[in-house]
């Protein structure tokens, strides 16, 4: 029992991680429809202009989190200006520009491992603190990893509600040529979708490098969930993705009691395929249009 307490705790920890992850890329894709897998090392941008920051400049932990987060906002918004911007001019097909994505992929990480090296870098200061809770431990940052997602989706939440920009990200969301046809300037919502995007999923990839370092690699894993996590959840959906990507992480932890830990990801695939043969739209997505 005490076992399966602390797997359950694990995974809300990385559901919280998934979910930020899913919200993130669900910001990108919902509004645009670019399946944005370059993503991944955007992601990993914020991580090591972080480590930079902390470690080469000597800047305090958050104020080298928040460069790093600025750093992935721009990186998303160059992404769309220089790459897919030109493809949606051109009226480029979704498989051209999932190509050029992919390219984009690999292009960013090898320049990530070329810039910085492809050693793990950590902050080596830094020592979370460690709380016991009867048969749980959980650390600092795993307590920051839960409460950055309570705080960054009631922000979003009220943003996407209450503001004109949130409201016109919803509208591109739910019909994207609608939207061009009411007025609603769908190029700078890109934008900013990319930039909100972006500095979403910059918060986990600081945290991840607070937990474990930075490595060019860590984007995979990244988009890898993100995408999980949307469409298990529902494309469209960003409660979805919440919701899927707790899913993901209380099923993947649970299922360690009895699987060996390298079989983790295999999960992940499990439940994407369940999810895709029985619920093709996710779990409260809607089919695109």
């Amino acid at each position: 029992m005490d076992l399966a307490l602390q797997l359950l705790v694990n995974g809300i920890i990385n559901g919280s991680h998934y979910a930020l992850l899913g919200v993130g890329f669900g910001l990108i894709f919902g509004p645009t429809k670019i399946t944005h897998f370059a993503f991944g090392p955007i992601f990993a941008v914020a991580a090591y202009v972080c480590w930079a920051a902390a470690t080469k400049l000597g800047m305090p932990l958050a104020a080298a989190a928040l460069v790093g987060i600025a750093a992935s906002a721009a990186a998303g918004v160059l992404s769309y200006l220089w790459l897919y911007r030109p493809f949606e001019r051109q009226g480029s097909s979704h498989l051209v520009v999932l190509i050029a994505s992919l390219g984009l992929f690999i292009t960013l990480e090898n320049a990530i491992g070329i810039v910085f090296g492809t050693d793990t870098k950590v902050i080596a200061d830094l020592s979370p603190d460690i709380f016991l809770w009867g048969p749980v431990v959980v650390t600092s940052i795993q307590l920051w990893q839960v409460a950055a997602l309570a705080l960054i989706a009631g922000l979003l939440a009220a943003f996407l509600r209450g503001s004109r920009h949130g409201k016109a990200i919803m509208a591109m969301t739910d019909n994207g040529e609608m939207a061009q046809i009411i007025g609603i300037d769908t190029v700078r919502v890109s934008i900013l979708a990319f930039a909100a995007g972006s500095a979403v999923a910059a918060v986990p990839a600081v945290l991840i490098l607070f937990k474990e370092g930075a490595t060019p690699h860590m984007g995979f894993v990244a988009v890898f969930m993100a995408f999980v996590a949307v469409v298990v959840g529902g494309i469209g959906s960003f409660r979805g993705a919440i919701i899927g990507g707790y899913a993901v992480g209380i099923v993947e932890n649970i299922g360690m009691w009895e699987i060996p830990t390298e079989w983790q990801s295999t999960i992940a695939f499990v439940v994407l395929f369940l999810i895709l043969l029985f619920r093709p739209a996710g779990l409260f997505g809607r089919a695109l249009r």
